[in-house]
């Protein structure tokens, strides 16, 4: 698979002058019947992309994406928390740096393992600069990764991290609250980061109502992924989407 015939999902949709809603699905947590479900009702919203993965994945990453990609042509990335959960029936992967942690397993040592495959494969890599955000809640990533997020009062270090992230030239910037949290990012969090970054600033975690939606991107997000929420009730794709529109 040659990477230099196949369009630019970076390009194409991540640029792409407005702004943007993903959705994650965890194979592990997802049947034939409520994927089917699931992408059924992304392809009647306005859902950009879909993000495949998460801290803790039971299902074969493989399978899913190949269901997905049957079923819709809107763009599949891989979001991999571990290198169980790559494919390269995929259009791209987030290759993600924790870079508000300290294991270096996140930082390089995965990546280093998975550097010759994803070498070949063709896949189109996004280096992203994943940082995670203490939301008053023990996350999948946080107890996974074995790495303290950062406090989530603490905006100019959160800040601080994200330069840093696109300096080490990181292509995307991800804000995140954890899988479940109780809460969003804050607001002025992610306006401090969006004035002080140039790339495309994602934010997920937390996200449960359409107020949600309208006050991350009001702060300055490009893109907003959706998770926990939708495998709860996949049809609030609809009612996100809906609010995506105005932006």
């Amino acid at each position: 698979m040659d990477n230099k015939v196949k369009k630019s999902v970076y390009n194409s949709v991540i640029l792409k002058n407005n702004r943007k809603l993903a959705i994650l699905i965890d194979p592990g947590k997802q049947n034939d019947e409520s994927l089917t479900e699931t992408i059924k009702i992304a392809n009647q919203s306005r859902v950009d992309f879909i993000l495949v993965g998460g801290s803790l994945v039971t299902g074969f990453v493989g399978d899913v994406v190949e269901i997905i990609k049957k079923s819709t042509g809107i763009p599949v990335i891989l979001f991999p928390g571990n290198l169980m959960q790559l494919s390269d029936n995929a259009d791209g992967i987030l290759l993600l740096s924790l870079i508000s942690g300290r294991n270096p397993d996140y930082l390089i040592g995965n990546q280093v393992l998975a550097a010759p495959y994803l070498k070949k494969c063709g896949l189109e890599i996004i280096p992203t600069g994943y940082i995670l955000i203490d939301t008053q809640c023990t996350s999948s990533v946080e107890y996974i990764s074995n790495t303290k997020p950062v406090p989530a009062d603490k905006t100019e270090l959160i800040v601080a991290t994200a330069i840093a992230g696109e300096l080490m030239g990181n292509k995307i910037i991800y804000l995140e609250a954890g899988s479940g949290s109780s809460q969003i990012i804050k607001r002025d969090t992610i306006s401090e980061v969006k004035k002080n970054i140039s790339v495309p600033l994602i934010v997920g975690g937390g996200i449960k109502t359409r107020d949600d939606i309208r006050d991350i991107f009001q702060a300055g997000a490009d893109i907003i992924v959706v998770g926990s929420a939708i495998e709860k009730n996949p049809s609030i794709i609809k009612s996100f989407a809906e609010v995506a529109w105005l932006f």
